[in-house]
């Protein structure tokens, strides 16, 4: 019986860890999409905005995985703690990067494509840049591996310079007069958006990290910062 329970608790953990790869997987999708869309492709834009049910059936299968470890497997301690504790933290931070991907579709389509072309190259490297970050939380993460989620930490550094660069062109182009305002607040929120989504990535790995050692001062810290409301 009691070899039975502990295969079945083995399995629920590979089966949350297999749901969160896959989240993963869909987010960083998300991302690269939304930053297609912010260069014109309306393809990408119809599949970020589609993907809304498939992010809620992902999300409700790690919270109820989860739960039931919780409430099957007591006590919880050490290590799985740890890992079902970060699973439902790192889960809503991935939401919230969905969430965001959506929200900087739905501003780049109140955008003309010319007035998107003064930030494109920004905003690819930034998409990208993101996308990369949360793959490698991700992976950081499921495999319990510190330094790569330390390199995630770093590397959002990239992504923040990325943003102050928008930020600069974009009112140098207005002081300049060869641009008009109409689109700057669209064009800067854009941006805002993949820098917030650079912030999350790093959170998920300071999750990663709170998994192995149980140090979350980091990922605390992190969670202080309010992500864009998704309304």
């Amino acid at each position: 019986m009691v070899i039975s329970t502990r295969t079945k608790f083995t399995d629920q953990l590979n089966e949350v860890e297999e749901y969160i790869k896959r989240f993963g997987e869909k987010t960083v999708a998300d991302i690269r999409a939304a930053g297609l869309a912010a260069q014109g492709d309306k393809g990408a834009a119809e599949g970020v905005m589609d993907g809304r049910k498939v992010e809620d059936r992902l999300r409700s299968a790690i919270e109820n995985t989860c739960l039931d470890i919780m409430l099957l497997q007591q006590p919880l301690i050490g290590v799985d703690l740890r890992f079902v504790s970060g699973a439902f933290r790192m889960v809503s931070d991935l939401s919230h990067i969905d969430s965001m991907t959506r929200d900087a579709v739905f501003l780049t389509e109140e955008i003309p494509a010319k007035a998107s072309k003064k930030i494109e190259a920004e905003i690819t490297q930034m998409s990208e840049g993101a996308a990369n970050m949360v793959q490698k939380a991700v992976d950081a993460f499921c495999a319990s591996d510190v330094e790569a989620a330390q390199q995630v930490m770093e590397a959002d550094a990239a992504v923040n310079q990325l943003y102050v660069t928008v930020e600069e062109k974009l009112v140098s182009l207005i002081r300049d007069g060869k641009s008009s305002a109409q689109y700057l607040p669209e064009l800067l929120m854009v941006a805002k958006y993949f820098e917030r989504m650079g912030d999350l990535a790093k959170r998920i790995a300071a999750w990663a990290i709170f998994r192995v050692t149980g140090e979350h001062t980091v990922a605390e810290k992190e969670s202080q910062r309010q992500a864009p409301s998704a309304e």
